[in-house]
């Protein structure tokens, strides 16, 4: 008779950073496995999940009337319960390579800072729900400030922004707890929109937002750039119904972004003020470490810099910073026990 590994039964932990546009999951043993959309496509005539992640993607704009094209999660915060319980069951299940495990995964989810504790909630019965044997909640900025390799189980201030899709979380961290922090709507989906109504407005041409998030990729930079970076963008002339191609320069998406930054700006001034005077000194030398996909965004440190009066640094690979640290604690819990949402904090409300 063959026998079956200790692996066939139970399944290797997972970390998951469960974001508005991304969801990146890290496997023990393993690292960052899985970066797909958390996009999801519903047939409505039959309830069925037509295609989950990449796939569904690709469907975006594409699709007949019956079948929808959504994001379950909605500013970083599920919308949509049973869709988030479908697209975590298929990262995880995807995660453990499609095989059933006697034993589910002990699972480590990120979520924005702010959650209700019915958001928190329901993240977590998600993920039980998905076959998670055991579940720990942390706070994204946290997540990522660990997974950046910041000291924030020590009495120093670490000041951590975090610009995902739906949310930029701002935290001010120590000893393994959240000093000062603040979530704002001001993220990557909102510059996404500023460039849709930037061209509407300039150019009188409507574009999609897979679109416009494609030219934020391509040429989108917050300060002045040493050579002019352009990209040809295809729409609907408002004026004909023709389709229409305008030249965009990083000059207009800069334009198109100013008065977003300049709330990003305002909002982390706000966590800022709010916090203790000795910990406030910490931030004013160690400076500020930004991560998610809005810290690829060309000058940002610089223009951030500038505006506040600290060092703005971007951590090392900051798409995969909160995957990375929900990683790290699946190693061992243990050490993080104070960083976690706890599950008697979140029962003790309802």
């Amino acid at each position: 008779m063959a026998r079956l590994s200790k692996s066939s039964f139970f399944s290797s932990d997972i970390g998951i950073d469960l974001g508005t546009t991304n969801t990146l999951v890290y496997v023990r043993g393993k690292g960052v496995i899985i970066n797909e959309p958390s996009v999801v496509a519903v047939n409505d005539k039959t309830g069925q999940m037509v295609a989950i992640g990449k796939e569904a993607k690709q469907m975006l704009g594409k699709t007949p009337p019956h079948i929808r094209v959504v994001r379950p999660l909605l500013h970083g915060v599920i919308s949509d319960f049973e869709i988030t319980e479908e697209l975590i069951s298929y990262f995880i299940n995807k995660a453990q390579g499609g095989r059933a495990r006697l034993f589910g995964p002990r699972v480590v989810i990120g979520v924005p800072t702010g959650v209700t504790t019915v958001e928190s909630r329901a993240v977590r019965d998600a993920a039980r729900n998905a076959g998670a044997r055991e579940v720990f909640v942390l706070e994204e900025p946290m997540a990522g400030a660990i997974g950046a390799k910041l000291p924030v189980t020590t009495p120093v201030g670490t000041m951590v922004l975090d610009i995902g899709g739906g949310t930029t979380d701002i935290a001010v961290i120590t000893l393994g707890g959240t000093a000062s922090s603040k979530s704002t709507h001001v993220a990557g989906d909102r510059f996404n929109e500023n460039i849709i109504d930037y061209v509407r407005s300039e150019f009188s041409v409507a574009i999609g937002e897979k679109t416009a998030e494609e030219v934020k990729i391509a040429i989108g930079a917050v300060v002045p750039m040493q050579s002019k970076l352009e990209r040809p963008v295809r729409g609907r002339d408002l004026a004909t119904g023709l389709p229409r191609e305008v030249m965009l320069t990083d000059s207009h998406i800069r334009e198109a972004l100013a008065q977003s930054l300049d709330s990003l700006s305002d909002t982390m001034k706000e966590v800022i003020e709010a916090t203790p005077p000795e910990l406030l000194s910490d931030v004013l030398e160690r400076g500020v470490t930004v991560f998610g996909g809005g810290a690829l965004l060309r000058g940002l440190p610089e223009l951030l810099s500038k505006m506040l009066g600290v060092p703005v640094l971007v951590a090392p690979d900051p798409l995969t910073a909160v995957v990375r640290g929900t990683g790290i604690v699946t190693e061992d819990p243990r050490p993080w026990t104070d960083t976690f949402i706890h599950e008697e904090e979140i029962l003790g409300d309802s």
